[in-house]
């Protein structure tokens, strides 16, 4: 996916990108997906204002964004790319749809952890399944990009409602892709996520790598937490073996790697 969206923005970018040193491209790209967010941004805020109706309307009832999104899931040749923020009505109407859906190109889907289930675990394991699916822990924006030229934006989640905004502006649309690609790389697939122990997904799992990551002491840890020091460098001990970490800076470095801590 990621490969695709960057030849999807031309050859001359490309050729800039392999220029730069490995450290000015990585600064390179962070900027580009901030941009991209704003543009998002700004499209969405500009879509939302449009009257309703014609293929940039905005869509309010459950069934008509139904129908909408089983269109695009048709009608797409070459690229589906998936987002889905939340366990919701939303969520639950694409992975229908999903689940219905005839051969076609390679879907891309990237959801929340509230979102990763056994039902989407069977279809990324279907025999000749036509997806690739991944979790994020980050903020994510409910989306279905279709050939780099449509984009159906969710816009305004978790109000009690559905409204969704359908997008054809071929720069808000790459913007989307770029965006997504972006998160794509940095999330771990979803058996990766389904695989792990719900230990390490507890809260004080989560405090522990924050602090291994920041080089704390285990005294001073052991201090924040208000936990005694043996029981620190147990806990320690039992995160490192579930994450198949042999040092504390590899555990911090695969947590993130995971989504369990912020990079």
């Amino acid at each position: 996916m990621t490969g695709a969206v960057i030849e999807s923005s031309g050859a001359e970018g490309a050729e800039g990108a392999e220029e730069l040193a490995p450290g000015a491209h990585a600064a390179h790209v962070e900027e580009t997906l901030l941009q991209a967010r704003a543009l998002i941004e700004s499209t969405v805020s500009l879509y939302r204002n449009r009257p309703s109706g014609g293929p940039d309307g905005t869509h309010t009832s459950v069934t008509a964004l139904r129908e909408t999104v089983a269109q695009l899931l048709v009608d797409a040749r070459h690229s589906v790319c998936i987002a889905l923020s939340s366990a919701d009505e939303f969520s639950d109407t694409v992975k229908e749809l999903l689940a219905e859906r005839e051969p076609g190109p390679v879907v891309r889907l990237l959801c929340a952890t509230a979102v990763a289930d056994c039902s989407l675990a069977r279809l990324s394991a279907a025999p000749g399944s036509r997806f690739e699916i991944r979790c994020s822990e980050g903020e994510l924006r409910d989306a279905v990009v279709v050939d780099g030229a449509r984009a159906l934006v969710r816009a305004v989640p978790g109000n009690g409602g559905t409204q969704a905004i359908m997008v054809t502006d071929t720069a808000a649309v790459r913007a989307l892709e770029l965006l997504f690609a972006g998160t794509w790389s940095r999330c771990r697939r979803l058996d990766e996520h389904l695989a792990l122990s719900p230990r390490l997904h507890s809260e004080l799992t989560r405090r522990i790598l924050e602090r291994l990551r920041a080089g704390r002491t285990d005294d001073a840890a052991a201090r924040e937490l208000d936990v005694s020091l043996r029981t620190y460098r147990r806990h320690v001990a039992e995160i490192m073996r579930e994450l198949g970490a042999t040092s504390r800076f590899q555990a911090g470095a695969r947590a993130v790697e995971l989504g369990l801590i912020q990079n």
